[in-house]
């Protein structure tokens, strides 16, 4: 007899997410949203609850919407990455496939630059910045992974698309993050 087709999908992200204390919170500037996604994904790799990857949703008035880690070892699932995490849990959230639909600016603040994946989305979520803090190429340096391609343009891409993008933001920070997950061995959490 023929296993039954699956229907539905749960991911979900680590408790430990839940712990968080945001009330305090100030992320007004750039560099704090991005320091929030990559305390985000120190602490994944912490608790061994995922990659060394972390994101999170913001909306107007810098008010955080959703966070993301990459659990994709843990939840059996390619397309769970830090930033598809965020803006899946962010939709559902707003009940809106395009963040901004119901006004913006709405930005994304992660730990790293977008892999293939997440760049491809980023195009479709609705989000009006993308702000970056290790580039592909430090990711590749100091862990295992693959970024995949991007187009040679890409940042020029997201620009014409009215995706705004800075890149850098606490760049030694993400890297510094990245390579004590690099000298673990790269564990696949």
């Amino acid at each position: 007899m023929p296993m039954p087709l699956p229907v539905q999908l749960h991911l979900t992200l680590p408790v430990w997410v839940m712990e968080l204390d945001l009330a305090s919170r100030d992320f007004s500037s750039d560099a704090a949203k991005v320091a929030f996604a990559i305390e985000l994904s120190r602490l994944n790799v912490e608790h061994a609850s995922g990659g060394p990857f972390g994101a999170a949703v913001f909306g107007p008035q810098d008010q955080l919407i959703a966070v993301g880690v990459n659990r994709v070892v843990r939840q059996s699932c390619s397309a769970a990455h830090a930033e598809m995490m965020a803006y899946m849990l962010a939709q559902q959230r707003l009940q809106q496939f395009r963040l901004n639909a119901l006004g913006g600016p709405v930005t994304l603040a992660t730990s790293a630059q977008p892999c293939c994946q997440c760049y491809g989305a980023t195009v479709w979520a609705g989000i009006d910045r993308l702000l970056i803090g290790a580039r592909a190429e430090d990711v590749e340096a100091l862990t295992s992974f693959d970024e995949g391609p991007l187009p040679a343009d890409w940042v020029g891409e997201l620009s014409r698309r009215g995706i705004e993008v800075v890149r850098d933001i606490e760049r030694d920070a993400a890297r510094a993050a990245l390579k004590a997950y690099g000298e673990l061995g790269g564990p696949n959490y």
